[in-house]
């Protein structure tokens, strides 16, 4: 199967389904900052699991708008090192930083994860969120990972799945590493979340429509997915973050 392009692989990290709708993501997330992955659940997961180490150096691919860099780099002092595809998302996550006086904590840069992680090494905290197989299954994720990964590392993977973590665990222990922790994100607060968030991203939908009405089965095709998404999220998948390390 050839390799997807770098197009492809943000299309379906960000659940979209036709490509002519990439142009307009930025617009239509602008009102996130953090864009999957609960930054406060990772910080509270790496002070866990750090050892009280002191200025780590963190991978975070797929990184967004930055929100989980500069929210670790904020409360940890960590140094950051961020690769979102997207080039407003990384304009945005450069900002954010500065805003947060972590400016010099945090790198941000445009490019492809598949391509960059081969030139990536010796860091103490990997972190992959929401950006779905992008690397493949959970085995060749957490094998293509453990390269960029220093030997006392961890490897924090947000993600949803429709069963139990038994998957993860018996690949993990394929590709040397094991489960050593995991949040699942659920409840009360968890459906407030969905609903506002699919309200605002609707809305930002109709205004599109609004200005491009010769687009509105594009955007309402959108709008349909995303209710479907968290329908799902809602009923069927379990959105979780996971913890990995090295067994020896």
């Amino acid at each position: 199967m050839p390799m997807r392009t770098l197009e492809e692989t943000i299309a379906a990290a960000m659940d979209v389904s036709d490509m002519e709708l990439l142009p307009f993501l930025p617009y239509i997330l602008q009102d996130f900052w953090e864009i999957g992955a609960d930054p406060g659940t990772i910080v509270a997961l790496i002070r866990k699991h750090d050892n009280n180490r002191e200025r780590l150096r963190v991978l975070d691919l797929g990184c967004g708008k930055g929100a989980v860099s500069v929210r670790i780099a904020a409360e940890l002092g960590h140094a950051c090192y961020g690769i979102d595809a997207i080039p407003q998302f990384v304009e945005d996550a450069i900002q954010k930083a500065e805003q947060c006086g972590v400016g010099h904590l945090c790198r941000f840069e445009v490019g492809d994860i598949r391509e960059r992680i081969r030139e990536c090494g010796g860091h103490d905290i990997i972190i992959l969120g929401a950006v779905g197989d992008l690397l493949g299954n959970s085995l060749e994720t957490l094998t293509a990972l453990q390269e960029c990964l220093a030997t006392e590392g961890m490897i924090v993977i947000d993600d949803g799945y429709t069963d139990d973590s038994d998957n993860y665990r018996s690949q993990a222990s394929r590709a040397g590493m094991v489960l050593v922790d995991e949040v699942v994100f659920g409840g009360e607060s968890a459906m407030k979340k969905y609903d506002e968030e699919y309200f605002t991203l609707e809305r930002r939908c109709l205004e599109l429509i609004g200005r491009y009405p010769e687009k509105q089965n594009l955007f309402a095709g959108y709008i349909r997915k995303q209710q479907l998404e968290y329908d799902k999220m809602r009923s069927e998948i379990v959105c979780s973050t996971m913890v990995f390390k090295r067994t020896t």
